[in-house]
C-alpha cells in the first residue's frame, strides 16, 4: 500500500510524507518531501500521523526556498536522515551550515530507489536554482508532487501522466492577487512564468493529466491572502469530466495542518 499526507503546505512551511507499506512483510519506507518546518513543529505534526522524525528513511528537497528547507539541516544533524537534492539546490542549502553536509545528488529523469519507493525527479520552471518536483511510486501506484512552478509546461504534464494521486499547487486566484496589498513587483513574480500556479493553470494541467484511475487530487500551497479553498476546488472540479470527477476525490492541504493520510491500494 502507498499512502501520503501533508504536514503543512504554504509559505509558513511545506512538508509531505509518503509511506510505502509492502504486502510481503518487509519494513515500510518513509520519505519526507521538503522540510520547511522546525524540529519541534515537524515532530509534533508527525506525531499526529503516528510517526516521528527518527522513522524517516530519506528527505527529498525540491528547492532551496526557506519554506521548503528551514528544518532540513537540523533534521539531518539530529537523525542522520539521508538527503537528496539537485546540485544547485544543495549549494544554497549547505551554505547555511558550518561544515558542508552530505547530500545525494538528484538529477531530472534519473530514478532514485529509496527502500521500496522509486523517486522520479523532473524539472519545473521556478525562480530557484535547479528546482525539481517528484513522482513517487511503489511499483503498483504512484503519487505526483507538484508545487512551486510558474507555468504547466508540456514536460511537467508528461511527467505526471498515469499518477494515481496528485498533490497539486493551486496557489492564487488572479483577481484576488491583483486586488491584494502585495507590491506590483511581488505580484509580477508570483504570476510570472517562474512563480506559482494560478487556480486556472492548475486546472489546465489537471485536464491534461486526468484519467479514469486518478483517485485523489489535493489542492496545495494555497496563498492565505490571495486564494480560497472553494475557488481552488471549483477550478479543479471544472477540469474533471463528469465521468471522472465522481471517481476522483478532491481535497485541500491546509497551510498549517496539511491533510491526513490518503491511502492508495
Amino acid at each position: 500500500m502507498l499512502r501520503f499526507c501533508s504536514l503543512g503546505s504554504g509559505s509558513s512551511g511545506n512538508a509531505t510524507l509518503v509511506e510505502g507499506l509492502p504486502s510481503d512483510g518487509r519494513s515500510p519506507t518513509r520519505l519526507l518531501i521538503d522540510c520547511g518546518l522546525g524540529p519541534r513543529q515537524l515532530a509534533a505534526r508527525m506525531a499526529l500521523r503516528g510517526l516521528s522524525p527518527g522513522d524517516l528513511d530519506a528527505v527529498f528537497v525540491t528547492h532551496e526556498h526557506s519554506d521548503h528547507v528551514a528544518g532540513v539541516l537540523a533534521l539531518q544533524r539530529h537523525f542522520g536522515v539521508a538527503v537528496w537534492a539537485s546540485a544547485g539546490t544543495w549549494e544554497h542549502v549547505s551554505a547555511r551550515a558550518a561544515t558542508r553536509p552530505v547530500c545525494h545528488m538528484a538529477q531530472p529523469g534519473v530514478a532514485i530507489q529509496v527502500g521500496g519507493l522509486c523517486l522520479r525527479p523532473f524539472t519545473v520552471p521556478h525562480d530557484a536554482s535547479e528546482p525539481l518536483q517528484l513522482v513517487v511510486g511503489d511499483g503498483r501506484h504512484c503519487i505526483g508532487i507538484l508545487t512551486d512552478l510558474g507555468e504547466p509546461t508540456d514536460a511537467v504534464a508528461q511527467a505526471l501522466q498515469a499518477c494515481d494521486a496528485l498533490l497539486l499547487e493551486t496557489n492564487h486566484d488572479p483577481d484576488l492577487l491583483a486586488a491584494s496589498a502585495y507590491p506590483p513587483w511581488l505580484q509580477r513574480r508570483i504570476a510570472g512564468p517562474r512563480g506559482h500556479l494560478a487556480n486556472r493553470q492548475a486546472a489546465d494541467l489537471l485536464e491534461r493529466c486526468r484519467h479514469s484511475a486518478l483517485r485523489h487530487v489535493v489542492a496545495a500551497h494555497l496563498s492565505v491572502r490571495n486564494n480560497r479553498p472553494d475557488l481552488a476546488l471549483a477550478a479543479l472540479a471544472g477540469a474533471l469530466s463528469p465521468g471522472v470527477v465522481g471517481g476522483t476525490r478532491l481535497s485541500v492541504a491546509d497551510a498549517q495542518v496539511g491533510c491526513d493520510w490518503i491511502e492508495i491500494d
